[in-house]
């Protein structure tokens, strides 16, 4: 069997009833780069997001006719790093966002805290040191 069977991560899924809701938190907010939108063959309207530095991306589907999506807490979330947690902190402020959770600095020396994305999402953000990487 060939070690090399999965070579890499391209794109995670996520289901959501409101899509240019979930669009405007994640660009505006976190600063996620729209790659490209598209219709799937069974009729979702998808949007691929991304970060900067980052070769992953989200995908965001949003099925017109499906029922609401009703995310279960703890069972799923993304971590993104943060170069300066106090300085993101201060951009979600002036957005009306809030911290649902820290920031927490642990033993490592990194800083996570979390926010809540719209359909109940959680976000981790992550702000690494040299020792904490």
């Amino acid at each position: 069997m060939s070690k090399n069977i999965v070579t890499k991560l391209l794109h995670t899924r996520m289901r959501v009833s409101h899509l240019d809701e979930t669009i405007d938190f994640y660009t505006r907010v976190l600063g996620l780069e729209e790659v490209r939108r598209m219709t799937s063959p069974r009729g979702a309207r998808l949007v691929f997001l991304r970060a900067p530095q980052s070769e992953e991306e989200i995908e965001i589907a949003w099925f017109p006719d499906a029922e609401p999506v009703q995310v279960q807490p703890d069972l799923i979330h993304l971590a993104f790093a943060v170069e300066d947690m106090e300085v993101f902190a201060a951009h979600i402020r002036s957005l009306g966002v809030e911290f649902s959770d820290g920031p927490t600095r642990l033993s490592s020396g990194n800083t996570i805290a979390f926010i809540d994305a719209p359909e109940g999402y959680e976000v981790e953000l992550i702000e690494r040191t040299k020792e904490g990487k």
